[in-house]
Order: structure tokens, then sequence, then C-alpha cells
């Protein structure tokens, strides 16, 4: 077997065990399922979501908020580093200022959010933009700040401009770390969006699983987290295709 199928059938199996605990202990009676359900009641109610075509307006707007929060978020951190780290004096001055704006719990910005933009997307991806930038705006910077010296110095040298400079020696420099937060980032914009569903919406995974978590009907709150578990996975398995194929020239 290879490498790859060991993992597979190691993450399967680790799935089936903690699944199957699981049910044999609603099963026996040791776990209430009251309060944690059962897997064969919460793959049916995801089953039920999504025959009825109840689930799939929700899943459209949270990651509608979700892709929209990872895009400007990923574009003004991108671009704010990529500033500061060509500009030493700039970013030695404005570093408190960036370290207390980081240090700012995010759920706390989220009534504001809703104060400002209402009930409608546009809270929720800006949420969902305040927990991606910080992530892409520090691995910009450290990855442009890493680059060679020595090659830097001696493509300035061959009289290249600071447009080739960055294009060739600084952008493939720091793309090895913005792409590996990419991963991190999805999933932080994923959650930027379902906290502000949770708090204040109308629609989306968060506003279903708040709807479920108010009846007390924890299958759905647990169906709800496994939807968005799932969609995490399927598209950090995407993001990781997308990197290795742009990474291919590290090879």
């Amino acid at each position: 077997m290879s490498s790859q199928g060991r993992v597979t059938a190691w993450r399967v199996g680790i799935a089936v065990v903690v699944l199957g605990a699981w049910e044999g202990g609603v099963a026996a009676g040791a776990i209430d399922p009251f309060f944690l359900s059962r897997p064969s009641a919460i793959t049916a109610r995801v089953a039920a979501w999504i025959m009825s075509g109840t689930l799939w307006p929700h899943l459209w707007v949270t990651l509608e908020e979700a892709l929209l929060g990872l895009a400007i978020g990923g574009v003004l951190g991108i671009a704010a580093g990529f500033a500061l780290a060509r500009a030493p004096l700039a970013a030695r001055v404005l570093d408190p200022y960036i370290a207390m704006l980081n240090a700012v719990p995010r759920v706390v910005l989220a009534p504001l959010f809703l104060l400002w933009f209402g009930l409608d997307i546009w809270s929720k991806i800006a949420l969902a933009v305040t927990l991606v930038f910080f992530v892409m705006f520090f691995n910009t910077l450290q990855g442009v700040r890493d680059a060679d010296r020595a090659l830097v110095n001696n493509v300035r040298m061959l009289g290249a401009s600071e447009r080739q400079l960055v294009r060739h020696v600084l952008m493939p420099s720091a793309l090895t770390w913005i792409l590996s937060s990419l991963q991190s980032s999805l999933g932080l914009a994923m959650v930027g969006a379902v906290v502000g569903e949770y708090l204040g919406a109308t629609h989306g995974l968060g506003y279903m699983i708040a709807q479920a978590e108010g009846t007390f009907d924890t299958t759905g709150v647990f169906a709800g987290m496994t939807i968005l578990s799932i969609v995490v996975v399927v598209t950090s398995a995407g993001v990781s295709r997308v990197e290795r194929r742009l990474l291919r020239w590290k090879h």
C-alpha cells in the first residue's frame, strides 16, 4: 500500500472508530442523545435537508460571505504586507498600532458590524475580512522580508526596475507564505461568516445552527456543524491542489 493509501486508511479508521463508539454509547445508554445526539440521526437530518432543498440557499449565502471575505481580506492583506515590507520605516512606526488592532477579539466587532451594516451579508463579510486580513498581511510581510538579499542585490545591480524586482523576486518569495496561509484563511473566513450569521442573520449555516440551538435541537446543531466541516475539508483540498500546481517551480 502506498503512503497516501495508508494515510487514507488511518483517516477512515479513526472516523469509523469514533463514530461507532459514539453510536454505540448512545445505544448502550452511556451517552444522552438529548445533549450529543447520535451519528445516525445527524446523517438523517443532513440527508433530509439536502433532499428537501432546505440546505442549499443557506449554504450558498455562507459560501458567498466566506469567499468574498477571503478575497477582500486577502487582497488587502497582501497589498498592505507588500507595502510595509518595502517601507521599513513605515512598518516600524505602524507596528504597535497593527499589534493593537490584531489583539482586538473579533467577536467584539461582530455587534458593531451588525449595527453598521445591518443583517445582510456585508456585516458577515466585514467580520470575515478582519479575520483573514491579518493572517495574509503577516505572512506576506514575512515572505517579502525573507527574500534572498543576495539575489535582490544582484537583480538591482543588473538594472531591474522596482516592478521587475517585485514580479520576479519578491512575489515568488512571498507566494509560498501566502499560499501556506490560504488554508487557514479559508477556515477563518468560514468562521467569520458563520459567527456573524449566528449572532444575527436571516439565512446561512450559522442561522440554521442558531435556530436549532434555540429549540434545543442538538441534532440540528451537529448537522449544521457537520456540513460546515465537510465544506471546509472539500475547499481546503481544492486549495491544496492549487497550491501544488502554483509551486511546481520549487521542485
